[in-house]
Parts: C-alpha cells; structure tokens; sequence
C-alpha cells in the first residue's frame, strides 16, 4: 500500500454512439441509441485508469430527455462528464470514493445551471460521473498493486461483499412488446428469472386503470407460459419473477389490486421483486405489501437507502455501471448492515462495464427466494453490434463471459482475473 496520495496528471475522454436494434421504450419514451462515455486518467508515476459509461438520460432522469431531446440530453451529459475530467486534473485522493466525494457537489451545481433544472435528479449527474469513477478505481487499483477485486475494496466495505458466487442467474428483460412465444423461450433455455415490465399505458392516454387490465392481463399471459417450467435455482422451483414498474402506480391500493390478481392466478409466490411501483418524490409507507419492494431509481445515495429502509422497501438495487461504483459501495453497506439484500440491476450497459457489474454482484448473497446470485443484463437483446462490442472485451473469451443456459460461471479464472476489469481495453483506448 502506498504512503502517499494518487495525484491525477492528466485526464481526457470521448464517446461514442451505439445504435439499437429497436427503439427502447421506458417511462412513456424511447431512445434509438446509447452513448458510450470514455474516462482516461494518468497520475504522476505513470498508472493509468480507463473508464467506460453507458449515458441513460432517459432512466437517470426523463425530464431532460423531454426538455432537450435524445441527442440534446447526451450531449448535456456528456459535458458534465467533461467538466468532471476537467476538474479532478491536479487532484489528489486516498481512494475513488473520497475523490467522487470532493467532485459529485461540483458536477452537480454545474449541471443545475446547464439544465437550468433546479430539481434535476442526481441520478443524472452520476450517470454521468460513472466512466471518471471507473477510471479512478483502475488507477487506484494499478497504483497499490492490488492482485484483485477483493484486495482492491476499502475493509470498511468488505463484509457486504464478502460472498463468493459460482454462478450468477442472467436476468433478461420482458419489456411490453416481448412476445409471449419468447418469454417462454427465455424459461425453457434456463433463465430462472425474468424481469417484467409493468405500468403500460396501452392507448397513450395515460389511464390508470388501463394500465392495471393491461398489467394484470401481461402478468396472466406470462404466468401461464412458464409457470409448469421447472427450474432449481428457486426455492419453489417455478420460474421468479422480477416486477418493474418504473414509479407508474398512483398509490397501494392499485398496487394491492395488482397483487391479489397474482395471488389468485397462483402467481403471487413466484414474484422475488417488485421494484419502484410508485415515483420517487411520493413518499409512502410500503410495509404492508405482501412482495418485497425493491428500491432503484429513487436511491441515489446511500441517504436514499436508508429512507426507503424506513419506509419498508426490503431489497435495493445496486447500479455501479450507473449511479458509480463508489456511491454503490457506500449504498451496499447501508443496506446489509440492516440485513437488507442487495442486487445488481443493469443500464443496457456494454460487455466491458457488464463484467464490473458482474465483479459486484458475484460477491452479494442471494435474493430470498434464490439459491444463487443474480444479474440483470439485457445488452445482447438491444444494441446492434453486441457481438463486435464482446470483441472489445480485454478477457473476450473468459469463461465469465458468455451466458450458458441462462447462467453466468464463475470459476476460478473469474476472480483471479477479475473478469478482466482491470485490463485497459486496446478498442476504447484508440478512441481516447
């Protein structure tokens, strides 16, 4: 361990822009593509870092996608991570949380004024800081010799970390057009786990109680598809599912009508998660709902968790590829100190971040109701160039990277390498 602080010497970035196979629909929009941030640090003995970022103005905060457009909402992120790069040239830190801790207030106050948002989500702005942390953590990484991830994770944060997965669950994502043919598929292939898209407004008019037939109609259809598919990663053995309702639900009465529909389908046992049925500013107790509310976007920091804690939210959903790395850490601690589980959520984020989301989850216990770990990615459904991005990968043939069955293995090349993460992709650094 070095005696001395990491002082940052030099810092640049770019992007670049990834299209998808098919408009990606979410919170009554939708996006044709996704910017790929870069983050490249130096420090004064010659270590290096490279950070990758997904930019998702539409999840971070819909708002200013609906202000500035798809490419005026990347654009505006993009130059907060700018400015960041900008900033923390000639910085020093002990390690990435406390360098994330001296830039977010900045990055933040300048992206009010940028926006002109005075209640912009801080989401956004960490969303945009996520390829800089990355960076950060490879730097501070190389620069201590660390032999891997678990060396490289402050103590004060290990015990929340402190499991071993062999194998993590792929969780795809079933959002509203997803065929029922193909959920099906999704079962039979291995997948113990789906995640479900709820809150759909059917006739774009914004009808609650359309959206509850449409919600219960989709959770029937789904339901009955899988639900004879034996699986044994489940304590029922039925396959689990993974309620996202992206903050659509007006209040718990819906939410109760929803759930006593599943209950009399026979569904109710098999649902894990049911994450954000209601928007982050509405502050209501959920203790009395009969599935375990998961809490996503409205946990920005490790204060958010703590206040869904409170209001009886009894899982958390961790982001590193998207709320950083660091604010993850400070944020899984909060939770398992409280016996709160933990689990990684994805951004439809590229193969080199799905392998440090991959680093996080592989080191949570399971959700109640699983015997193995789970994460979600869905990046091979949605971006056209998946395959040449896999290439990308500095490990491209680890056995860590490709899905088997709908599983992940983890052996022990996983954590000896770490899933690669800490090897500088030769593609991304030609693009910076």
């Amino acid at each position: 361990m070095r005696d001395s602080k990491i002082k940052i010497k030099g810092c640049k970035g770019n992007f670049e822009r990834e299209p998808l196979l098919a408009p990606f629909g979410f919170k009554g929009q939708s996006i044709s593509e996704l910017w790929q941030s870069i983050a490249f640090l130096e420090n004064e003995n010659g270590n290096q870092g490279l950070g990758l970022g997904v930019q998702s103005v539409l999840w971070s905060d819909p708002q200013v996608l609906s202000e500035y457009g798809s490419v005026g909402g990347d654009s505006i992120m993009f130059l907060l991570t700018s400015y960041a790069l900008k900033i923390i040239e000639g910085m020093e830190y002990d390690t990435p949380i406390d360098l994330l801790n001296q830039v977010l207030p900045e990055v933040y106050k300048f992206a009010k004024r940028v926006t002109g948002m005075d209640d912009l989500k801080e989401t956004f702005v960490l969303n945009a800081l996520v390829p800089v942390d990355l960076a950060a953590w490879m730097l501070y990484y190389k620069e201590n010799s660390f032999q891997s991830f678990d060396d490289m994770i402050p103590d004060i944060y290990k015990s929340s970390l402190s499991h071993k997965q062999d194998k993590l669950a792929g969780i795809p994502l079933i959002t509203y057009g997803v065929p029922i043919e193909d959920v099906a598929e999704f079962a039979h292939n291995g997948y113990p786990i789906l995640k479900i898209k709820i809150g759909s407004d059917p006739d774009k008019d914004k009808d609650p109680r359309k959206m509850l037939e449409w919600d219960k109609n989709r959770i029937t259809e789904i339901h009955q598809a899988v639900k004879d598919i034996y699986t044994p990663y489940t304590s029922n053995e039925n396959i689990a599912y993974y309620l996202d309702a992206n903050g659509r639900y007006d209040n718990k009465d819906q939410v109760m009508e929803l759930l006593d529909h599943a209950d009399k389908i026979g569904a109710l046992d098999s649902i894990v998660l049911l994450e954000e049925p209601f928007e982050q500013d509405k502050h209501i107790d959920v203790r009395d709902i009969p599935v375990r509310l998961a809490a996503d976007e409205s946990a920005h920091s490790n204060r958010d968790v703590q206040e869904r804690i409170q209001m009886g939210y009894q899982a958390i959903a961790l982001k590193p590829i998207a709320k950083t790395l660091s604010m993850s850490l400070l944020m899984v601690k909060t939770a398992v100190s409280q016996g709160i589980p933990c689990f990684c959520a994805d951004l439809t984020v590229n193969p080199v971040m799905v392998d440090w989301n991959k680093n996080v989850a592989a080191r949570l216990e399971p959700l109640p109701g699983m015997s193995i770990g789970v994460l979600e990615t869905n990046g091979s459904q949605n971006y056209t160039n998946w395959d040449a991005m896999e290439s990308y990968l500095p490990y491209s043939q680890g056995s860590w990277v490709k899905m088997q069955n709908g599983l992940f293995q983890l052996d022990d090349d996983f954590y000896k390498y770490s899933g690669g993460t800490f090897e500088i992709s030769d593609y991304y650094m030609s693009r910076v």
